[in-house]
């Protein structure tokens, strides 16, 4: 546990809580360079294979706590939101975790928090939480990626939606348009987003991290090409790995696999 966020090992799944309920989770400087500083831990351990993204307390996040976070953003630009890890929260200014990372929402989830949601790769969202993208109306726009993830990601009319409006919505607006792939009874959210995360982790986690590193090239490369060139690339050292010849013996032999990560 660090000043703003608390680290915790599940098996080989990692645990990453913001820590400043009395603050509604709003994240300063110091709570993003630590966030970063676990997403660095989930990357250079070998027996991490996913990690889970929450808020202590009522709400995950209020958004950024300005007062702190804008001079620096207005002396250094957006990169600011990165921190001195070699990942930042937003996989946008820095490379992104090459590990899965399931993120838990509830009550108010404002602004960075919707960033968060398309920066993760499942979102597990309480039937409680409020997102609102309200840069719009505080005279400034987003800089944690929803102006290029979203449209991407969501759809353009839907992503214009709320980016333009400052409009609150609900879960089962986030669930129809993809921001959240389930919705379900607050207080039970941060437990389904770690089953999943160890649903995950159950897998062979060179698969994985390659299905997720081809799959964000596909997402944000120009061309289907790149995609296929990055999966020609990668194929090879995972078919020849240790677990996929486990996979295979598995399968023959009816029964559950156990991955090694080599």
């Amino acid at each position: 546990m660090t000043d703003r966020v608390t680290v915790e090992r599940d098996g080989h799944v990692l645990l990453i809580g913001v820590d400043r309920a009395a603050k509604r989770n709003a994240w300063d400087l110091r709570t993003i360079e630590e966030v970063g500083r676990a997403y660095d831990v989930l990357a250079d351990d070998p027996e991490l294979r996913a990690g889970v993204l929450f808020g202590h307390g009522d709400h995950f996040s209020a958004g950024l706590d300005l007062a702190d976070v804008f001079p620096a953003v207005t002396e250094h630009g957006p990169g600011a939101l990165s921190g001195e890890g070699r990942h930042d929260p937003f996989g946008l200014w820095k490379e992104p975790v090459g590990k899965p990372v399931v993120l838990a929402v509830q009550g108010i989830a404002f602004t960075l928090s919707i960033e968060l949601a398309l920066a993760c790769d499942i979102v597990v969202a309480a039937d409680d939480v409020r997102f609102r993208q309200l840069e719009v109306g505080r005279g400034i726009l987003p800089f944690g990626g929803a102006t290029m993830r979203a449209p991407a990601q969501l759809g353009w009319g839907n992503a214009m939606r709320f980016l333009l409006t400052g409009e609150e919505f609900g879960a089962a607006e986030a669930h129809r348009i993809g921001l959240v792939q389930e919705v379900v009874p607050a207080g039970t959210q941060l437990d389904r987003a770690t089953e999943l995360a160890h649903l995950i982790a159950a897998q062979a986690p060179l698969g994985v991290q390659g299905t997720l590193a081809n799959a964000r090239v596909a997402l944000r490369s120009d061309s289907e090409r790149a995609a296929a060139d990055h999966l020609r690339s990668v194929l090879p050292g995972i078919v020849g790995s240790d677990d996929a010849q486990e996979g295979l013996r598995s399968f023959v032999e009816r029964r559950q696999a156990r991955f090694i990560g080599r």
